[in-house]
């Protein structure tokens, strides 16, 4: 499958105007989903976009394909900046659940593959979360299945 010159990949676009404080533009598109925990999903950023700001509850590596991503760590206690970094094409990185931050597309945008594994029974992939760390909303396993299945 070539991931960058796809017109079959079925992208979801996510927007939220000005209901945040960021502007909000990115889609989503799955390439592969398991009952065993495990998701294949490109995501593409617009320029200068985010996505929802987040905490990742599952095992999860990316690799930048095409663009910069920006990455800012939040501290959830206090709700700080601790840290940024810029992925460019080619870099690789895993991490176990509980990273939390921001992402965001540079000035050409981006597109990365996210690779992630959900082995528990809930099978959480991310939490949503508001500025002072409460959850909006839990992406899991079961809901992607259920979507791909309507």
């Amino acid at each position: 499958m070539n991931l960058l010159n796809n017109e079959n990949l079925k992208w979801r676009r996510y927007t939220e105007g000005d209901a945040f404080d960021y502007p909000i533009d990115y889609s989503d598109a799955v390439l592969d989903v398991r009952e065993d925990g495990r998701l294949e999903i490109l995501v593409k950023w617009e320029p200068n976009c985010y996505c929802h700001f987040h905490r990742h509850t599952a095992e999860t590596s990316s690799l930048v394909l095409e663009g910069e991503l920006l990455v800012t760590d939040i501290d959830i206690e206090t709700g700080k900046e601790i840290g940024q970094r810029a992925r460019v094409a080619g870099d690789f990185v895993h991490k176990q659940p509980g990273d939390v931050h921001m992402e965001q597309g540079g000035a050409n945008g981006a597109l990365v593959l996210f690779n992630i594994y959900a082995p528990s029974e809930e099978g959480k992939l991310a939490e949503t979360l508001e500025k002072d760390g409460s959850v909006i909303s839990t992406s899991t396993i079961e809901k992607i299945l259920r979507k791909r299945t309507q």
